[in-house]
This record gives C-alpha cells, sequence and structure tokens, in this order.
C-alpha cells in the first residue's frame, strides 16, 4: 500500500473515533443528566487521549492529532457536564 491509503485509513479511523462521542454528548447535554456515565473510566479515557496526543505530536500524525484533541475537547465535555449536573440534581 501506498502511504495516501495508509493516511486514508487513518484520517478515516480518526473521524469514526471522534465521531463516536458525539450522540454522548448531545444526549447529555439534551437531558440534563449524565448519572450513566462513569466518572472513573472518563477519567481514564481523558487522560489516555492525552497520551495519544503527546504520541501524535512526537510522531507528527496529523491524523492521531487531529482526532485525539478533538476527541479531548468533546470528552471534557462530557466530564463537565457529568459534574456540573450532578452538582444540581439536588
Amino acid at each position: 500500500m501506498n502511504s495516501l491509503n495508509i493516511e486514508f485509513f487513518g484520517y478515516f479511523a480518526a473521524i469514526l473515533t471522534t465521531v463516536a462521542f458525539l450522540p454522548q454528548l448531545i444526549k447529555t447535554l439534551k437531558t440534563k443528566k449524565a448519572e450513566d456515565v462513569s466518572l472513573v473510566t472518563l477519567i481514564m479515557f481523558i487522560c489516555g487521549v492525552g497520551s495519544w496526543i503527546i504520541y501524535g505530536y512526537k510522531i507528527s500524525s496529523l491524523p492521531i492529532l487531529m482526532a485525539n484533541i478533538i476527541t479531548l475537547i468533546l470528552n471534557l465535555f462530557i466530564l463537565i457536564s457529568k459534574i456540573y449536573y450532578s452538582r444540581n440534581i439536588r
């Protein structure tokens, strides 16, 4: 496979894995509930995404960097929503 085909798979994977978090974020914002989202899992995932960003930067991989920066932002919104909505229940 030539490098163009390899880059296609990188961008395709980046788009799919990033967009996968939009339904959760939209649901959380619409329902104003995030009880079913595990805080520990979310924090672990955010740490993993941060590591992917460092890795992508070090190997100069634009698909890895772009996908994980966007994924980090989406998951930070989910985390903030979870904390905010859990405090406003009572």
